[in-house]
């Protein structure tokens, strides 16, 4: 699979590049960890690959890199009963955090869509 890097840095050694691949799953695994969240909210497509038995750790995340810096756009199922203005303002943050401690890119924007509610039985 071809990556299209989202930042290369020449060092004394060598190149450093990071997969925008690996910055989804940045991404995903703060989002995760954010209480109120249920799960990440991938396509019909994604979740039926899951279904079959392919885990895709980064379901319901999108990174876009340019110049300016890396714009996120994450999906979520929130637990019924959480503040959703709350939970969201978090997550951005948690995401940003994690990115830009692992990555050093910056961060332009953390855009939350939460696409259901994980309605106890």
């Amino acid at each position: 699979m071809e990556h299209a890097w989202t930042q290369s840095e020449e060092t004394v050694l060598g190149t450093i590049e990071i997969a925008p691949e690996v910055v989804e799953l940045i991404a995903s695994l703060a989002a995760v960890e954010i209480e109120g969240i249920r799960a990440m909210s991938g396509s019909f497509v994604g979740d039926l690959t899951e279904k079959i038995g392919r885990k895709n750790l980064r379901k319901g995340v999108r990174v876009h890199v340019n110049e300016e810096g890396v714009a996120v756009d994450v999906s979520v199922i929130v637990h019924y009963g959480t503040s959703i203005p709350d939970v969201a303002r978090e997550l951005q943050y948690s995401v940003q955090e994690a990115i830009e401690a692992m990555t050093s890119l910056p961060v332009k924007h953390v855009r939350v869509f939460v696409t259901g509610v994980d309605v106890p039985k």
